[in-house]
């Protein structure tokens, strides 16, 4: 798997590296970063020994490629860089909305992986969902991410989007919901640092006992729950005509559209 070349060290690609490297993965003289405006993360990659910005004559030593560079700018990505890779570099893509085909004519002979990956695989919380036309690919992709994430594989790549919206851009949808929470509290009296306080820690504890418990988030729902209690009378609001199943199933139909867009 090693070294791994990152087109882009941005948010996503950083999370990715530094999470490898904090769990004990890899060394971070394994790792090639390549990001003309390098964040801290990658900053204090390159100060543990990461190469930030190499000459472009290694960048063939890199057995796996990266590509977190913005969707937007991955075809520029892929003809600068591509004549210097490896022939044989497995490609992995985080990059929404593009599909294999396109990946694959563009840095072609090299195998392609498709991955979309959660922000959390910075400490091994993540999920990443995986599709890759070989066995090969996708192994490799799993290799990559299984120590960081929980890996799902689609079946189709057309399903790629749909993942892309309800996990990628999940976490987005929860920290929105911890600010209604607290808005809400403020708006109930609390003051705003108790209001942040209180919507922070409880969502992080809930999310903390569903990773532990072999119950389904309707059980554990029920669980906390009383009839007639004032959960009951909240969820009625949040689980109602217009609700929270609504505003999220609209919410992930934007989302697939709006990769569709960038694909």
């Amino acid at each position: 798997m090693t070294p791994i070349l990152f087109l882009g060290a941005g948010r996503m690609g950083a999370a990715i590296a530094g999470g490898l490297v904090r769990g004990g993965h890899i060394a971070a003289t394994d790792l090639m970063l390549i990001d003309p405006h390098a964040g801290e993360e990658a900053l204090a990659l390159a100060a543990q020994g990461a190469a930030l910005n190499p000459d472009r004559a290694i960048w063939s030593s890199a057995t796996t490629v990266v590509l977190a560079v913005k969707p937007q700018m991955w075809r520029a990505a892929a003809q600068d860089y591509a004549p210097a890779l490896a022939p044989d570099a497995l490609i992995v893509s985080i990059a929404a909305g593009v599909g294999a085909l396109d990946l694959s004519e563009a840095f072609s002979p090299r195998p392609v992986a498709r991955v979309m990956p959660t922000t959390a695989v910075a400490v091994g919380k993540g999920v990443a969902s995986i599709w890759a036309a070989t066995e090969a690919a996708r192994s490799g992709a799993r290799a990559l991410f299984a120590p960081l994430a929980k890996v799902v594989d689609l079946t189709d790549e057309a399903l790629m989007d749909a993942a892309t919206a309800v996990s990628g851009s999940g976490p987005a949808y929860l920290y929105a919901l911890v600010e209604a929470m607290a808005s809400a509290g403020v708006t109930a009296g609390l003051s705003p640092d108790a209001a942040r306080t209180l919507a922070r820690a409880t969502v992080i504890g809930a999310a903390a006992l569903m990773d532990q418990s072999p119950l389904e988030p309707a059980e554990l729902r029920k669980q906390v729950t009383s009839p007639g209690g004032t959960t009951e009378a909240a969820l009625r609001v949040l689980t109602g005509e217009a609700g929270l199943d609504l505003l999220m199933t609209r919410a992930v139909a934007a989302a697939v559209a709006r990769a569709a867009e960038l694909g």
